[in-house]
């Protein structure tokens, strides 16, 4: 079992944009290890994905940003769809959802 924990302070300094697309590459990873059947790789990209939304989440907040709003509804939409019983009809929503972060982050570059 690996205790994966984000740089909090490092993970601050980036905007939500870079947050976003990093937390939709958990997503994608836990999407497709589940697909997959892989078990070990759904829960670490799992725990990964809620560290990075538990870190966003908490730099929002500190910042009294109405964004955190939308970061937990996120979560909360991850979770149902490993949970729900609604994975397929869902998970492309959610990863197409969290690939425009990536795409408005790399667009900055």
């Amino acid at each position: 079992m690996n205790n994966y924990k984000i740089d909090r302070r490092r993970w601050a300094k980036m905007d939500i944009q870079n947050q976003m697309g990093n937390i939709g590459s958990e997503v994608g990873r836990a999407i497709i290890a589940k697909r997959e059947g892989n078990e070990e790789r759904f829960e670490g990209a799992l725990r990964r994905a809620l560290d990075l939304f538990s870190a966003t989440t908490e730099v929002l907040i500190e910042q009294k940003s109405p964004r955190a709003r939308e970061v937990l509804r996120a979560k909360d939409q991850f979770l149902r769809l490993f949970f729900d019983g609604k994975f397929e009809s869902d998970a492309d929503n959610i990863d197409r959802y969290f690939y425009q972060f990536a795409l408005a982050a790399r667009s900055k570059k």
